[in-house]
């Protein structure tokens, strides 16, 4: 299975690039994986161009091909004016609509706060599923101070297994975004057309609600 990692760290070292690196390394001790790793800052020349004339050049090109190829998806992104950086955006805004259609992500942020970390969820995990991307359940953020504190290695390895679960769900033959029977990570229920039809003839008109509640007498 090939996993691709997405950094959008701008210094080097990067604590976003390590944060990726040990996520993947997570997912490589949980299954087989070819991990390449896209670096944004040494594309983001290559991306404003694209912007202006509408052609991405030839590493720009690269790198949308590997995520758009890849099985599964980790996506790792500082955290500016409380949001993800404007090159992860950017990244995200020259690349093919539908390249990420039932692809599983896992989303991750760096910051300088523990007060950040609900970036994942307000900001992330809607990007993600504006572009119909499977996005595992667990996030994970790391804080300056998370860095060998407990905690950030669980979730680090819980977020792995949840990726890896998705991408083998999707290499042993999936149609669909999440493994069958699968949604958001919970089994989901099999409903049948009948048992359908049967709930909505079930609901009683708001007017008649209404009528009972009203006293009587």
């Amino acid at each position: 299975m090939k996993l691709v990692v997405v950094s959008a760290g701008l210094s080097v070292p990067s604590s976003t690039r390590l944060l990726g690196d040990r996520l993947a390394a997570a997912v490589g001790r949980a299954a087989e994986v070819d991990t390449q790793v896209v670096e944004l800052r040494e594309l983001a020349v290559e991306i404003a161009q694209n912007f202006t004339n509408g052609f991405p050049g030839r590493a720009l090109a690269a790198a949308q091909e590997a995520v758009t190829a890849a099985d599964g998806l980790i996506v790792v992104t500082p955290v500016f004016s409380a949001s993800y950086s404007g090159l992860f955006k950017s990244f995200f805004d020259v690349l093919d609509p539908e390249a990420l259609a039932g692809k599983p992500v896992l989303i991750a942020a760096t910051g300088g706060s523990a007060r950040h970390s609900l970036v994942l969820e307000h900001a992330l995990r809607p990007l993600f599923a504006y572009l119909k991307a499977v996005v595992v359940p667990t996030g994970v953020y790391a804080a300056s101070e998370d860095w060998g504190a407990e905690g950030l290695d669980g979730r680090i390895e819980r977020a792995a297994g949840e990726l890896t679960a998705l991408m083998t769900g999707l290499s042993g033959g999936a149609s669909v975004g999440v493994p069958a029977g699968v949604s958001g990570g919970v089994p989901a229920a099999r409903v049948t057309p009948a048992a359908q039809a049967d709930a909505f003839s079930a609901v009683v008109p708001f007017e008649e609600q209404l009528a009972a509640l009203r006293p009587t007498g």
